[in-house]
């Protein structure tokens, strides 16, 4: 989506969005994206699964991947685990028996319908076997996005990891540019498919502050606010332990944490534990979950933090809370990990912490609210690195420029 929202910014650029296996997220209002939706997830998957529904007839394909089932089966994904999904997601990387012909023919008809597209950028490296496809029938460029396939390839038993990173790099040819939106992502890519890289460009992503860019400190007692799936891959139990910690020692009178992020039917026992040690150590009253994450709900939480960490277990690529948080005015706090020590080098509104423990987590929390100065500086900072540097303008400018470069390969 934020892609879809700089592309469109882009000048002289004509962009179509199209959702590939579930309809698009639009809890939060218009996704941008077309209506039609290709190679629907329930088909691919009954395909794989059951023989005999490989050459399923036509009536069928439209059965499974009508609207209303394919809206029921997007609002479980959350919850879709990789366990008996892994040669479905090899022949993915390879496009190999995923694609059937008759729908990459109905995917052809409409990219063609308004003339042939110059370019086709694909959203991730998991579907990357559809480059090779598309070139044989279209003779396009092709660029692909890159960030955080890990998350789904680590998931899988080996073979299948190995063998995933392998014909990812194998099918990397047929793709004319790469992007991503960190240098620590393009060499943990690089180093997982052994390509040359000679073709990747950092760009990296942005948001449009919007109603964030609004955001007062407003007089309230000190809060630490957590902003991401509820989950403990996102170290939801780490910062509710350093809250635990600060509160015990009664380090920052009247801390209060505020949760926001959603969760899915797979994180309730996990969150269930999280409140029931909060509870125990008599500290309830002074934490505050709210039930959404966008909108109204959102600039509610944001106006009620005074900073903000998602203290995440993996080495994340990127992190647009970080960003959001900073176009909010808030300060960060994350471990010196992943892509947060760039982001944070580069919007200066924030602080990492090293070695990646409860320990540290709950001492630097501490140092930014025993320093006003330093903290609200911060916050200053990284609200003015987001508006001029880390804007769509920006992204689209980047994109722009590698775009340009594709073409003129021609």
């Amino acid at each position: 989506m934020i892609y879809l929202k700089a592309i469109r910014k882009v000048p002289g650029i004509n962009a179509s969005a199209i959702p590939l296996y579930l309809p698009p997220d639009e809890t939060e209002g218009e996704s941008g994206f077309d209506k039609q939706v290709f190679f629907g997830a329930i088909s691919m998957y009954l395909r794989e699964k059951v023989p005999f529904l490989r050459n399923m007839p036509a009536f069928l394909d439209k059965i499974f991947d009508s609207a209303p089932l394919l809206k029921l089966a997007a609002s479980r994904a959350g919850t879709t685990s990789t366990e008996g999904l892994e040669d479905m997601t090899l022949n993915m990387i390879t496009g190999e028996n995923a694609f059937p012909e008759k729908e990459l023919q109905r995917l052809i008809k409409y990219l063609t319908k308004d003339g042939k597209p110059d370019i086709i950028h694909l959203s991730n490296a998991l579907i990357i076997g559809l480059a090779r496809q598309l070139k044989k029938h279209l003779d396009v460029k092709i660029v692909c996005s890159l960030l955080n396939e890990d998350d789904w390839i680590d998931e899988m038993a080996e073979p299948f990891q190995s063998k995933a990173w392998k014909l990812i790099s194998q099918e990397a040819v047929n793709v004319d540019a790469f992007l991503t939106p960190s240098n620590y992502f393009k060499d943990f890519f690089i180093s997982k498919t052994g390509v040359s890289g000679d073709n990747f460009h950092v760009i990296p992503l942005a948001i449009e502050p919007g109603e964030l860019a609004d955001v007062k400190q407003n007089s309230h007692e000190p809060a630490i606010g957590y902003y991401s799936r509820i989950n403990s891959q996102n170290g939801i139990d780490k910062i509710v332990d350093a809250f635990i910690e600060l509160k015990s020692a009664n380090s920052i009178p009247g801390l209060t944490l505020h949760v926001s992020g959603g969760f899915t039917g797979d994180d309730k026992s996990f969150i269930a534990a999280q409140i029931n040690k909060i509870k125990s150590n008599g500290f309830k009253n002074f934490v505050r979950i709210y039930p959404e994450f966008h909108g109204n709900s959102k600039l509610e939480f944001f106006n009620n933090i005074d900073i903000m960490s998602v203290p995440v277990r993996k080495h994340d690529g990127y992190g647009l809370y970080i960003l959001e948080a900073n176009a909010a005015g808030k300060p960060v706090v994350q471990p010196a990990t992943g892509a947060f020590p760039e982001i944070i080098e580069r919007t200066n509104g924030g602080i990492t912490y090293s070695p990646d423990t409860v320990r540290e987590l709950a001492a630097s929390i501490l140092k930014l609210f025993n320093d006003d100065a330093l903290r609200m500086q911060l916050g200053a900072n990284g609200r003015e690195k987001v508006k001029n540097e880390l804007s769509l303008e920006k992204m689209s400018e980047g994109l722009s420029k590698v775009y340009t470069g594709v073409k003129c390969l021609e």
